[in-house]
């Protein structure tokens, strides 16, 4: 009897997954390596020649404090980089032909000519403010609110914030509150190797002994790196407390666009309840089921559709995700594979926190 095939075994986007599909990182993952040597041998340095000369002449416990920051740190680290930041899953074969018959506009019924128009984008309102949701031609899916498709790792992913080449991974949804605890543990962290090494550098000086080159050497490498992490740190504290991403923050989503008064629509009304919001509130189930198995007759190559590349152009797309033994199709794929009526219906139960949708006409172009 074949052996049957994982769905991470199959999945076409750029994502590469390790220890049988439990864990999940970018293809380019060379700066997040860099990113632990730095950590991992700033860290030895310290423990090797600081540690011992400061838990002597001050007091023990702070190697404790030391090593207990450097865990935390390397554990949102990790966590962060494996997890799956929040991975929409892309719809069956069946599902993307029936999208793409859709799309498709007849421009003389009597020739049976067709044409493809602009992207087409529907619309929910969220405590009353409209928000866009955008098709995306790669993925063939209506994307949700905050979502976005990562050019890099070739996903759309749900509240997508930025892809992070230090870490290795996209920060989205299911990651966010780890990358942010990681960004404000190495800040603390920083400043309190950068502050034990200054203060071994004066007791060696004041006591007329030798320092060593190593001691000398953390000291600038701390230097140098506290500003860069302390400055992120505070960015994306500001964009926790005002419940933002940065993909938000750098196009200006909730900015005043003209004369109109747009504000966040996630927002909790507070800095506090906003705080509580993206770190506190319960971690969402990844959507990619990475680890499920796809039935045998579903694993056939399956041709690339051909799309828009928005200028006319017609390139070929990745094929979709195939569909799952005995699982049921997930909610964006039904959204996509619906009638114009029950579309609508649809989207509404995949955003049923969103509140109502509408449909914009195919021949308005959306904004991008």
């Amino acid at each position: 009897m074949p052996k049957k095939a994982r769905k991470w075994e199959v999945y076409p986007g750029r994502s590469v997954f390790y220890c049988d599909g439990r864990i999940i990182m970018a293809k380019q993952a060379g700066i997040f390596y860099l990113t632990c040597g730095l950590i991992v041998v700033t860290s030895g340095l310290f423990f090797g020649f600081d540690c011992p000369y400061l838990a002597r002449e001050l007091s023990p416990a702070l190697p404790v404090v030391a090593v207990l920051q450097f865990f935390f740190v390397l554990a949102t680290l990790m966590r962060t980089a494996f997890s799956d930041p929040g991975i929409i899953p892309r719809p069956t074969p069946d599902e993307a032909a029936e999208i793409e018959k859709q799309i498709e506009v007849p421009s003389n019924a009597n020739q049976g000519v067709h044409y493809r128009p602009p992207p087409r984008t529907k619309e929910v309102v969220v405590k009353g403010q409209v928000v866009k949701l955008k098709y995306c031609f790669t993925c063939k899916i209506f994307r949700p609110p905050r979502a976005s498709h990562c050019s890099l790792c070739d996903n759309c992913v749900e509240r997508f914030d930025h892809h992070c080449p230090w870490v290795g991974n996209c920060v989205g949804k299911r990651n966010y509150r780890y990358f942010y605890l990681f960004l404000l543990s190495l800040s603390i962290y920083c400043v309190f190797v950068f502050a034990c090494v200054v203060t071994h550098l004066i007791l060696r000086k004041s006591s007329s002994s030798s320092s060593s080159p190593l001691t000398i050497l953390e000291a600038i490498v701390c230097f140098f790196s506290i500003w860069s992490i302390i400055g992120l740190a505070g960015f994306h504290t500001y964009l926790t407390a005002t419940n933002q991403t940065t993909n938000e923050d750098i196009k200006g989503s909730f900015s005043t666009k003209h004369g109109q008064d747009v504000y966040n629509p996630f927002s909790q009304g507070s800095y506090m309840g906003n705080c509580c919001d993206v770190i506190c509130g319960p971690v969402p189930p990844s959507l990619l089921d990475s680890r499920g198995f796809v039935m045998p007759e579903d694993q056939l190559p399956v041709q690339p559709v051909a799309v828009p590349n928005g200028g006319g152009a017609v390139t070929s797309a990745p094929p979709p995700r195939l569909a799952a033994a005995g699982q049921p199709s997930p909610p964006p794929s039904a959204a996509l594979s619906a009638s114009s009526s029950s579309e609508s219906n649809a989207v509404k139960v995949w955003h049923d926190n969103y509140g109502t949708t509408s449909t914009t006409p195919s021949h308005v172009q959306p904004d991008l």
